[in-house]
């Protein structure tokens, strides 16, 4: 009952997030991005995971004001956030003009994808914290791309997004365009 209640939740909050998006645009493009319920954020980074992972995982959750911090300390190496500004608002030539508040996606790494990726989705969000422009962000991010310091994982590693639902862009090489939809995966 409880999983019902949390993706019936997980569910209203993605739909209104577009109609809350169109309300609080602000002249300048650097909205601060409103946080979640604490709890809610947590159950929805932990939906990323399946059961057997989810009770030991480090979780992580926004600080508008600082960037992500630990919610809780976990002890079997998997770690657990929701996106707002992740890796696939780097991706294509589109410019990054605002910073919208209707993108979520929960995700978690292991090891590997922790010490290696997580770094893009942690520094994205404490670079808009300290109120870096959205197009300067996209540029800094790209520019790391380009120099190598953002790093492959050191080995393979797995990383779930097994959330019923998440909200981002459809086509990041492309355009701007951003989606709900239902797509559980494992990477």
């Amino acid at each position: 009952m409880r999983k019902v209640r949390t993706i019936a939740v997980i569910v209203g909050l993605l739909f209104s997030l577009p109609a809350s998006a169109q309300n609080k645009k602000t002249g300048s493009g650097t909205n601060k991005i409103e946080p979640l319920p604490r709890e809610l954020e947590i159950q929805l980074a932990l939906s990323a995971l399946p059961p057997h992972l989810s009770d030991n995982a480090t979780v992580y959750i926004l600080n508008p004001d600082k960037g992500f911090e630990v919610a809780r300390k976990g002890t079997n190496g998997f770690h657990a956030f929701v996106a707002r500004t992740g890796d696939d608002t780097f991706r294509g030539s589109w410019p990054l003009k605002e910073y919208r508040d209707d993108i979520l996606y929960p995700i978690s790494f292991d090891q590997a994808g922790a010490k290696a990726q997580m770094r893009v989705f942690f520094d994205a969000a404490e670079m808009q914290a300290k109120g870096t422009p959205p197009g300067e962000l996209k540029k800094i991010i790209q520019d790391r791309f380009k120099a190598g310091f953002y790093k492959a994982p050191e080995r393979p590693g797995v990383s779930y997004m097994l959330s019923p639902v998440l909200r981002t862009y459809g086509n990041p090489e492309e355009s701007d365009r951003v989606h709900t939809i239902n797509y559980p995966h494992v990477m």
